[in-house]
Order: C-alpha cells, then structure tokens, then sequence
C-alpha cells in the first residue's frame, strides 16, 4: 500500500497535489523541477530589463516566476486549462500579476506575438514544427533557449559528416547558430521521461539568407529522401 502512495506522488506536482491534477501524457507534460537548470536556462538567455519573453509549455509556473523576477513582460502559452488555472493562482494579487500574459491553446496554431526571447522546456512532439514556426516568425526574436529530447539536439546542431546530420540539421542551420548548452538527465523532471534531454540555443541569421525557403525546403526534401 505505501508503495503505491509512493507512485501516485511521483506522477504530481506538490503544487498542485490538493487538486489532484495529474500530468498529461498526451501534452508531453514533464514538469523541469531542478532549480539549478532554470537558473542556468536564463543566464544563457542573457534577458534584459526591458524584454517581453514567450515561454512554451510553462507549467505550474516554476520557470515563469523567476522570467517574470527579470523582464518586463511573459507571454506564456499552455494547452491544458487545469495548469493555466494554476500558473493565475501563483501570480493572482502579486506584482508579477500584470506583467503575465496567457495565451491558452495550441501553440503551433496560434499567432505568435512579438517577443525578444523565447524561453521553453518543449513537448517533445512538437519539437520540429515549433522550430521552425519560430524561426520564420516575423519581426525577429533576438534568441531562444530551448529544452529539448538529447536526440533532437544532436540533430539541431549536426555536422556534415556526422552520423546525425539530416534535413532538419540543414534548414536550422541556414536560418540560425544554433548551440548544443547542457545535457540534462531524466531524473531532473517530474514524472521522468524515457529519454534524454538537451538545451540548445538558437539565435536567427538577421538578415535571413536571400533565399525562397519554400522551395529551398522542397529541395532539401527530395535530397535527403534519396540520401544513400
């Protein structure tokens, strides 16, 4: 019996355990709960006083509370209602209050405001779309510092010649430096997700190349589908 009371806690954020909200698979919810790694994620954002940051998948808010200690505006997208109702509990009759914005839905279908800085612990299953949805995003963010599966780092910032370099590798690259930061263990969020993590910064070529990059992604296509 204790064993299972064991399991149960493990799959729920103490802050949100009276309520009985459970994590949502679905959403790819693994909640960043080491401190240390937040810290570090910001410090590599270099954020500045006057910033307004777009935060992906806050949460309970454990990162958005220290973003809204250091900029002037969050503007934090989250799909499931039970965390939104969460993250207004936190801030609710506090100074961060006003300085908070929710946009509640789906990211990759939403309108995407102006932000200087993007700062996100990513669903895993979205990790492609979403890069790129930023990186044409207009006007230009100034970078983003973004949590993702080790694997998928690797390909962000992959090589020619290395065994992970694929199309993905490519049209990230054209579009942006991207840098491999840290690597970040399982055991490092709640619930614990079967793989690896990795965050990566990435910072926009403005100006962007003098390309179509409709038809610059077609030919990347067709090479890497016959790739031997």
């Amino acid at each position: 019996m204790p064993k299972v009371k064991t399991e149960k806690k493990s799959r729920i954020h103490k802050d949100v355990a009276k309520q009985g909200i459970m994590f949502n698979k679905d959403f790819g919810q693994h909640i960043l709960k080491n401190p240390m790694i937040i810290t570090s994620m910001l410090n590599k954002a270099a954020l500045r006083p006057t910033d307004v940051v777009l935060e992906i998948g806050p949460g309970t808010g454990n990162m958005t509370i220290k973003l809204l200690e250091q900029v002037k505006q969050v503007i934090a997208c989250e799909i499931d209602t039970r965390l939104v109702a969460e993250l207004q509990k936190r801030v609710q009759g506090t100074h961060f209050q006003p300085k908070l914005k929710i946009m509640i839905g789906d990211v990759l279908k939403a309108e995407l405001p102006f932000f200087d800085i993007c700062v996100a612990n990513i669903p895993y299953q979205i990790s492609s779309p979403l890069v790129f949805k930023l990186l044409l995003h207009r006007p230009f963010f100034r970078c983003a510092v973004l949590m993702f599966q080790l694997e998928f780092a690797q390909r962000l910032v992959a090589k020619p010649g290395d065994k992970l370099y694929c199309r993905l590798s490519v049209n990230t690259q054209l579009l942006a430096r991207v840098d491999m930061l840290m690597k970040v263990g399982k055991n490092n969020f709640r619930p614990p997700p079967k793989v690896e993590s990795a965050v990566v910064r990435i910072e926009p070529r403005n100006p962007p190349p003098p390309i179509q990059y409709t038809e610059w992604d077609g030919l990347t296509r067709i090479t890497f589908t016959r790739k031997k």
